[in-house]
This record gives C-alpha cells, structure tokens and sequence, in this order.
C-alpha cells in the first residue's frame, strides 16, 4: 500500500496563479477574502483544511449568477402566459394572464419582492397560473420549450442573448473554485428544470447539480414507451428555509461556501460551514447602474446580516473590472 500525496502547501506563485485567475476582479478586499478562504482550506498544514469532498458551494443563480432584473425565466413565462392569453379571451382580466397580455412586468415585479419582504399572496397566484400555463405536458416537451426560447429570446436592455447575461467575475470564480476541488451546485428559487437545460453550457455545471424549485411530477406511459409529465402543482418553492432543506435532502453535506444576492438566500447563507467548520458566505451587491441594474429590493435584510455577521460583500461597481464578457470584445 502507497502512501498517498498531500497538496503542496501554497506559495507567493500560487497566489499570484489564484489572482490571475479571477482576472475581472479589482484586487479589493472581496477577491482577497475569496483567495485566503480558497488557500486555507486547500492547505493540509493549515487548521481549516476541509478534504475534497466535504469542498461544496451552494450559489444561487438569479441576481447571484446571472442578471434578475428583467428576470431571464420571467421573459420565458410572460411569452408562454401571453400566447394563452391571446387564444383564450376569458384569461385577460385574471393574473397571471393579466400582466403578461398587456405586457406589464411591475406586478410580476412586486410579487417578487413582496415574497422577498414576507409576503407570498401574489407569488401563490404566480404559480397557481404557472401550473395551469406548464401542466399535462411532459418534462420533454418542456425542455423542448425552454431551448427554443432561449434560441431566439434577446434580454431587453443588452440585446444578446439570454445565454451571454451571466456575470464574468462569478464565471471565473466557478471555475477557480471547480480548479481547487469544488463541487459546485445551483441552489435557485427559479424553476429547476428550466435552468436545468442551459447550466451546463452557461456554467458548466450538469443538470444533477441544479437545485430549484419544481412542479409536482407523476409518470405516464405512452406510445414512446413512458414519461414524466408535469402536474398543475408546485411540488417546491425552493427559497427561503426549503434551500438549506432541499441542500441536505439532496446532497446531504453542508457547503463550506455559500453565494446570493437577497433575503432569500439569507438561510442558505447560515447553513454553510456548520460548528467548528470554515464557511465563506458571498452577498452580490447590485449598486452598478450603468454597466447593470441598481436596486436594494427584497435584499435589505441581507444586506443587514452580512454586515452585522461580517459576511463578504461584492460590490458590482467596486469589485468588478467587468460584468459581462461582451464588455471585453
């Protein structure tokens, strides 16, 4: 039996080697708390060493990963509410139908930060009409859906694709912490399987790895053989107290890092290190109104907590040499 080889220690050049690697990343303390937690844990002399497969990170996507403001999935469902809407005139005057007929995002909007503030009166009508708008088709056809939207949907403000709006600064740091032995999930309040069909290609992360919230499923046989068909139920509203839950009920070990941007977040946050265990908990500030979308809304109680628990802030506008990737060609 071989004796097995430890990490080298990190030197000056690893460092240098870790800098280089989160290239749109201002040298602020934000990228240092990211360096030094990544070099501690990495290091088999230093106390808060965590073996490979106890290196987890839990990020969010929407607002955390990719931009939220307008919400990427949103633009998929008021397509999907409106083309019903035009077919059935008696949906016109109900939500969800209502808003996405007249093409009017601000109750969609409030409903979000209502639900972020406590409040889930509008949420609960989201996605009761979501479940009657997705309902009786099967998670094929689905995934079927969202690529095509995805194939020609352009986000308002940038006029890329929807696939090009995810921030650079977290593209390399998913890519530096999947380099020092991460095993990197999405943890989203947004619908599972719809991110489920582009994570791979935008964040090379697979579809196993994607963690949201879904509808109830049942399975159906059919002239292809079988199915999975989706219900008119919500199976999970994955946000809140039900991330730390949903984290432990499918991946039963908790992250050692842990990356959001609001109030949501806030228990996924709490959950990461645990008792006598390094944790590193990210809160992506939107403060950046020329290069994205200033905006506070359903954040400010994360905001408090990351400054009353010293969590780490990254600041879009003082953080970031670049948001997007377009931004450098």
């Amino acid at each position: 039996m071989t004796n097995a080889k430890l990490p080298e220690t990190p030197t000056l050049a690893d460092e240098a080697q870790s800098s280089n690697a989160l290239g749109s990343w201002h040298d602020t303390a934000a990228k240092k708390s990211i360096i030094e937690f990544v070099a501690r844990i990495t290091d088999p002399t230093d106390a808060g060493y965590v073996a490979p497969q106890e290196r987890i990170a839990t990020f969010d996507n929407d607002g955390t990963l990719w931009c939220e403001q307008p919400a990427v999935q949103g633009d998929f469902i008021m397509q999907r509410l409106s083309t019903l809407a035009e077919k059935d005139t008696s949906l016109r005057q109900t939500q969800p139908w209502k808003m996405a007929y007249e093409k009017d995002t601000s109750w969609i909007n409030q409903a979000v930060e209502r639900h972020y503030n406590g409040d889930d009166g509008d949420v609960k009508v989201l996605f009761a009409g979501l479940g009657k708008a997705f309902a009786d088709m099967s998670v094929d056809v689905f995934a079927r859906m969202v690529s095509d939207f995805f194939d020609t949907a352009l986000h308002p403000k940038y006029h890329c694709s929807y696939l090009d709006v995810a921030y650079q600064p977290m593209l390399e740091l998913l890519d530096y912490l999947k380099a020092n032995e991460f095993v990197v999930y999405i943890v989203s309040g947004g619908g599972r399987d719809f991110m489920r069909v582009i994570t791979e290609q935008v964040y090379d992360i697979p579809p196993e790895r994607v963690i949201g919230s879904a509808p109830t499923l049942n399975f159906q046989t059919d002239a292809e053989g079988a199915s999975i068909m989706r219900g008119p139920g919500l199976d999970i509203l994955d946000d809140g107290p039900a991330k730390p839950v949903q984290i432990w009920d499918r991946i039963g070990r908790r992250p050692i890092l842990a990356a959001g941007n609001a109030n949501g977040d806030i228990p996924m946050l709490q959950f990461a290190g645990g008792v006598g265990r390094p944790a590193l908990r990210l809160l992506v500030s939107h403060d950046d109104d020329e290069r994205e979308t200033a905006y506070t809304g359903g954040a400010d109680k994360a905001v408090s907590m990351a400054r009353d628990q010293d969590w780490t802030v990254i600041s879009m506008k003082n953080d970031w040499r670049t948001v997007f990737s377009f931004e450098m060609t």
